[in-house]
C-alpha cells in the first residue's frame, strides 16, 4: 500500500479560497483602485444592460470610475440602476437608445452587459465613439461578427476587455493550470475536457403582449420579429439560438477558451469539429428550429475539436463542470473552487512555485490581478488586456462552429483557420453569419 507521503505526491487539491494557493502563484497585493483613488483621475463610465450581469460587472467598476449614465431597453432595470447606491447613485443620466449615450463625450469607457445578440454591434459602435469598452462574454452571435469586431478593435485602437473573468479572478486557479501546462509540468498535452453542463428544454411557451415599460423591438435588435414570449428574454435569452448560442457559448466562452489558451492556440482554432453526441429540444430543418415557442438550443452533446498541435478538446456536458487536462505525466483538473494535481503538475511545485513573471507573461505583461483592475490599467497605459478580442473571437469561433455542427444534424466540419472558412460545405459555410434586421444591421 502506498504512504500517504507518497499518496500526496501523486495527488493535490487546492481550493480557490485556500491561502496554501497565494505560495504557488506569489501574486501582487498592488491594485489599481488602490492608484486611481490616489490619483484622482477616475474614469466617467456608461453602462449599456442594467440586468443582473451588467450590474454586477458595474459595482466591480465602481471602484475604478464613476457613472455619469445608464442605458437599458428596460425601464425597470434602468432606474433600479440610477438608484444604485454604487452605480447611477441617484443622479446617473438615464437612456432607453445606447447611442445617445455613446453621443456624449465627456463618458471614457462602457459596460456592456445587454443579451448576447447585442454585444458586438454595440462594441462596434463604442470603439467607434472613442470609449474603451469592457463587454461581457460571449461577445459575438456569430464568427463573421468576431471578424469584424477584431477588424474595428485593430483600427481604432481602443481598449476592450471581453467578461472572461477566469483569465483573472476565481483566486486565479485557472491562470495557475494554464501555467502548469504551458511550463511542461504535466508532459506532452494528449487531451482537453471542457465540460460546460447541459441546458434545459422548454415549451411550448405562451405568446403575449410585451410588458409596459419594455421596448420589445429594440430589445430583439437584429434578430427576427416574433412575439413577445417573457422566457425569450431577460436570463431565459440564452437558451434560443436566435439570441446566443445556449451553453456551448456561455460555459464554453470560459472553459474552450481556458483550454486554447493552455495549448496554445488561443490565436488559432481547431482544423476538424466532430460530433459524437447531440440531444436538441426540437427539430431542426436546415439549421433552422421547426417551431418558435420552445427553448432550442442543444441540451446535451459531445463535441471533439481537433488542433493541429495533435490536441483534442472535448466540449460535453455530462460531466463535472470544470476543464481537465491530460498530460504524458499527469492530470490537472480546474474549476471555480478548486484544482486537482495529479502526477508531474504536483511534483516540485511547493519548490518551484509558478513565477509572478511567469504568470506576467502570459497575461501580456500585466501583474497578477482581477479582471477589471486590469481594464483600468490598460485602459490607463493603452495596452492590450488580459481577454483580449482576437484571442476571445478564436475560442468563441470553436463554439461556435460546434453550434453549427449541431444544428445541421451532427455532421463533420473542416476549418480553415488561417482563412476562417469552413470547406467542402456550402450550406455549413453560410452560417457563419447570419441575416440581420433593417435597422440593427452589424457595420464597421
Amino acid at each position: 500500500m502506498a504512504s500517504r507521503s507518497q499518496n500526496r505526491r501523486e495527488f493535490l487539491r487546492v481550493t480557490a479560497a485556500s491561502p496554501l494557493l497565494l505560495p504557488l502563484i506569489t501574486p501582487s497585493g498592488r491594485t489599481m483602485a488602490d492608484e486611481t483613488r490616489a490619483k484622482n483621475d477616475r474614469p466617467r463610465l456608461g453602462l449599456i444592460g442594467a440586468g443582473g450581469q451588467g450590474t454586477g460587472d458595474a459595482h466591480g467598476a465602481s471602484q475604478y470610475g464613476d457613472f455619469l449614465a445608464v442605458c437599458d431597453v428596460d425601464k425597470n432595470h434602468v432606474e433600479r440602476a440610477k438608484a444604485d447606491r454604487s452605480i447611477g447613485k441617484g443622479k446617473a443620466d438615464t437612456y432607453e437608445d445606447y447611442r445617445k449615450l455613446l453621443d456624449r463625450k465627456d463618458i471614457d469607457a462602457v459596460i456592456i452587459g445587454t443579451p448576447d445578440h447585442w454585444h458586438t454591434k454595440i462594441c462596434i459602435d463604442a470603439m467607434k465613439a472613442g470609449k474603451d469598452v469592457y463587454c461581457e462574454k460571449p461577445m459575438t452571435l456569430t464568427i463573421d461578427e468576431g471578424k469584424k469586431l477584431c477588424q474595428v478593435a485593430k483600427s481604432t485602437g481602443q481598449v476592450v476587455q471581453v467578461g472572461t473573468q477566469q483569465r483573472s479572478d476565481h483566486n486565479r486557479v485557472f491562470l495557475l493550470a494554464v501555467a502548469l501546462v504551458r511550463s511542461g509540468r504535466i508532459g506532452k498535452i494528449k487531451k482537453v475536457t471542457a465540460a460546460i453542463g447541459g441546458a434545459p428544454s422548454g415549451g411550448p411557451f405562451a405568446k403575449e403582449k410585451a410588458p409596459e415599460g419594455l421596448n420589445w423591438d429594440m430589445w430583439l435588435g437584429q434578430a427576427p420579429k416574433v412575439d413577445y414570449i417573457k422566457q425569450r428574454c431577460h436570463s431565459d435569452f440564452r437558451w434560443w439560438y436566435e439570441y446566443s448560442g445556449g451553453k456551448l457559448t456561455d460555459w464554453g466562452a470560459h472553459h474552450v477558451d481556458i483550454g486554447q489558451w493552455a495549448i496554445g492556440m488561443e490565436n488559432s482554432g481547431p482544423n476538424t469539429i466532430e460530433v459524437t453526441k447531440d440531444e436538441l429540444p426540437v427539430a431542426f430543418k436546415h439549421g433552422l428550429p421547426t417551431v418558435d415557442d420552445s427553448f432550442n438550443t442543444p441540451t446535451g452533446f459531445l463535441v471533439k475539436a481537433h488542433f493541429a498541435n495533435g490536441v483534442v478538446i472535448d466540449i460535453r456536458h455530462d460531466t463535472e463542470n470544470g476543464v481537465t487536462f491530460e498530460g504524458s505525466a499527469g492530470k490537472i483538473f480546474v474549476t471555480r473552487d478548486r484544482i486537482d494535481l495529479q502526477g508531474g503538475a504536483v511534483d516540485g511545485l511547493h519548490k518551484n512555485s509558478v513565477p509572478e513573471s511567469f504568470l506576467m507573461e502570459l497575461r501580456k505583461g500585466k501583474r497578477v490581478g482581477g479582471h477589471m483592475d486590469n481594464f483600468f490599467e490598460c485602459m490607463r497605459d493603452r495596452s492590450v488586456p488580459a481577454s483580449d478580442v482576437w484571442t476571445h473571437h478564436r475560442a468563441l469561433t470553436t463554439c461556435h462552429l460546434a453550434n453549427i455542427a449541431l444544428r445541421l444534424g451532427g455532421r463533420k466540419l473542416t476549418w480553415d483557420p488561417v482563412k476562417e472558412e469552413i470547406l467542402h460545405d456550402a450550406e455549413a459555410n453560410g452560417w457563419l453569419s447570419r441575416r440581420q434586421r433593417a435597422g440593427y444591421e452589424v457595420t464597421t
